[in-house]
């Protein structure tokens, strides 16, 4: 064989190599923006879903009107949130809320049997476990995406193209794990 074959068959296992590295990074980063988009549909259902739970709320708790009142506010921010970071943001005081919300039910034994407050309240909890379960498929998914920006031969390709790791979803599981203190 001669050196200028070799030279073309090194040449060649060396693009096909870069193809197959690039095509990975691609399909894994759109594997993560997939996932994004899951977890954004489940927190824009819950947004939505948060405007018939206030105005049920509204009736029978009146004197709580700043929970209510932070509620709107954080549904009026959640349009101009634009990174994960912002909305992760977002999604702890959204959680801190609602939690407070169903509290603020076990003092009102009409509210925690209306009907309608009931459905909604369904409703948010598997719209929770939907989020939960998105979070985790989304934060996977940058993961391996992130995994193969770092790791040989990948890393490379990742620079010549300029592939960007992705941020995670994080929540602040201190804040969330505290219990909702209210006082009448």
């Amino acid at each position: 064989m001669s050196s200028g074959v070799i030279i073309l068959l090194v040449i060649i296992v060396i693009f096909i190599i870069a193809v197959v590295c690039y095509n990975g990074l691609v399909t894994e980063r759109n594997n993560a923006k997939n996932a994004w988009s899951q977890i954004d549909v489940q927190l824009q259902r819950r947004v939505d879903l948060i405007p018939n739970l206030v105005e049920t709320v509204k009736g029978y708790i009146s004197h709580e009107e700043n929970v209510l009142t932070k509620i709107t506010e954080l549904r009026s921010s959640w349009s101009n949130a634009k990174t994960v970071s912002e909305k992760a943001q977002l999604e702890n005081s959204f959680g801190q809320s609602l939690k407070t919300i169903i509290a603020l039910a076990e003092n009102y034994p009409d509210l925690k049997a209306n009907e309608n407050f009931v459905a909604l309240q369904l409703e948010l909890e598997n719209t929770e476990n939907k989020i939960a379960t998105s979070r985790i498929q989304y934060n996977d998914a940058v993961t391996i995406y992130n995994r193969k920006i770092e790791i040989i031969p990948t890393n490379i390709i990742a620079k010549i193209f300029n592939f960007k790791k992705e941020e995670l979803f994080k929540i602040d599981l201190e804040e969330m794990k505290n219990n909702v203190k209210i006082n009448f």
